[in-house]
């Protein structure tokens, strides 16, 4: 058999298989070989993400970057003093920002000294915090400390429901819900949780379903509470607890409405929406009312960047019921895999972010806590992947610019590195992505930024302590004063 022969043979029996490939397919089950269009309700896009890095001009050379990192190592960083306290100067290398905490600092202070007050945080992240991991043992630590109990706020519906211990939900497969990850004109605006759900089924009942978790804070819903939006139409909805049916209205009048489903604690409940098809459904809020708590607002796919479209209208709203002391912002898993190391766009994004939820929640302090480290494969060998200290330091500037505290979780769980041998020790403590946490890893790092948190607490402490002793004598003194013009005036009459 000739070359020529040989060739053209071989060639037949290719566009034979094909063929006979594509027949095939048409008989075998469409998941294994799904249409093109994917159906966009499995797909969580960060919509503001791929337009800012469709729209990344990479102006700025790297030679640029570099002058700019050894200014920022040489700079020092000097606070000015707030209600007369003042933290020590740090570098832009060790930026912790504990300064600009000082507020959420002074209300644990106030919570320490009458454990009937209380301190609220909203925690927003990605995957990472999927499942209430990390966030379930940042609350776990505050409330063991400072007192209270109950998750905090939950969502109607979440891809984590399934998996998360900390409260477990079930809910029917009819609710209409819009995210702020793809939706960038909801029919009703987003809640504090990015979210917006509608019961808008006639036919079927639309239900959601809360049971308590297991973990020592969590073990009973306090004080569940629906929170809802504003509506031309009332609706119902009946709360089974137990053998008990409770039906209540929902009067949706107000930006934010809430709806008390009983006082006290209860173990579990479903709630069956009823005639609810135009009323913004927002998500239920458990806490006992005093000490500290913590909501998790964790969203696959996240970059941070959509929090930016929030209307501060309705999100004052919100704070007017829960009242923030602290907004944590973990993002930086979603942001790494673009091509670039240049991350100015996002730093730009990212001040809308943060100037967003100063305007949303006046006063609030806020919390940067940036990338972990995640490995990629380069020569055959895991290392830290090219990109993660670039948007590590974007992350810092950012939080510098605008006047917020700062974790490094980069090199607070080793740097360098050190997503490797999280993954690699017995037993691990990350997936073999090589990006997130199992659950032992994740209780590490909530751990981890606990204890930042706490030494920035115990050195705000001291300097209050020391701004109280120093002002002490002057008031003393004035007394003083005062009692000697008191004798002289009782002499001259």
């Amino acid at each position: 058999m000739n070359t020529k022969s040989y060739f053209f043979q071989s060639f037949a029996i290719v566009a034979l298989a094909f063929i006979a490939f594509i027949g095939f397919k048409q008989v075998l089950p469409n998941k294994i070989f799904p249409d093109s269009k994917i159906d966009s309700k499995s797909v969580l896009i960060d919509s503001l993400l791929l337009e800012s890095v469709a729209n990344d001009s990479l102006s700025e050379e790297s030679d640029s970057i570099v002058e700019m990192e050894k200014k920022e190592a040489q700079e020092k960083i000097v606070f000015d003093a707030t209600e007369g306290i003042e933290f020590p100067t740090e570098t832009f290398e060790n930026y912790k920002g504990y300064q600009y905490l000082i507020s959420f600092y002074e209300k644990l202070y106030q919570l320490e000294k009458n454990p009937q007050a209380k301190v609220r945080i909203a925690y927003y992240g990605d995957s990472m915090t999927d499942g209430d991991l990390i966030v379930q043992d940042v609350r776990n630590n505050y409330q063991e400390r400072f007192g209270g109990n109950g998750v905090g706020f939950v969502s109607i519906t979440s891809e984590s429901a399934a998996s998360r211990g900390s409260v477990k939900s079930s809910y029917s497969k009819n609710w209409k819900a819009q995210s702020y990850l793809n939706v960038k004109h909801p029919i009703n605006p987003f809640g504090v949780n990015g979210h917006v759900f509608f019961a808008n089924d006639k036919t079927n009942p639309t239900w959601v379903q809360y049971e308590a978790g297991l973990n020592k804070h969590v073990s009973v819903l306090d004080n569940p509470t629906l929170f809802y939006g504003k509506s031309h139409r009332k609706g119902n909805v009946n709360f089974i607890i137990g053998k008990d049916t409770l039906r209540k209205n929902l009067v949706p009048n107000n930006l934010v409405n809430t709806l008390k489903v009983t006082s006290g604690s209860i173990k579990a409940f479903k709630a069956n929406f009823v005639q609810a098809d135009s009323i913004p459904i927002y998500g239920f809020n458990f806490d006992n009312g005093s000490g500290v708590h913590v909501d998790n607002f964790s969203q696959r796919g996240n970059s941070g960047l959509p929090i930016s479209m929030f209307d501060a209208d309705v999100m004052q709203a919100f704070n007017n019921h829960l009242k923030y002391d602290l907004v944590v912002l973990h993002y930086g898993t979603n942001v790494l895999n673009y091509g670039t190391k240049n991350y100015s766009w996002y730093e730009k994004g990212m001040k809308k972010t943060v100037n967003k939820i100063k305007e949303s929640f006046p006063g609030v302090s806020i919390l940067i806590v940036s990338t972990a480290d995640k490995s990629t494969k380069y020569d055959l060998e895991m290392k830290t992947d090219s990109a993660v200290v670039p948007l590590m330091k974007a992350q810092k500037r950012y939080s510098l610019e605008t006047e917020s505290g700062f974790v490094n979780l980069y090199t607070l769980m080793g740097g360098d590195g050190s997503m490797v041998k999280w993954v690699d020790e017995a037993p691990a403590k990350a997936n073999k992505d090589y990006t997130h946490f199992n659950q032992r890893g994740a209780k590490a790092i909530g751990n981890l930024l606990y204890d930042q948190l706490n030494k920035g607490y115990e050195q705000y402490k001291a300097l209050r302590e020391k701004r109280d002793v120093a002002a002490k004598p002057r008031t003393v003194r004035r007394a003083k004063a005062d009692s000697v013009s008191v004798k002289k005036d009782s002499v001259n009459e």
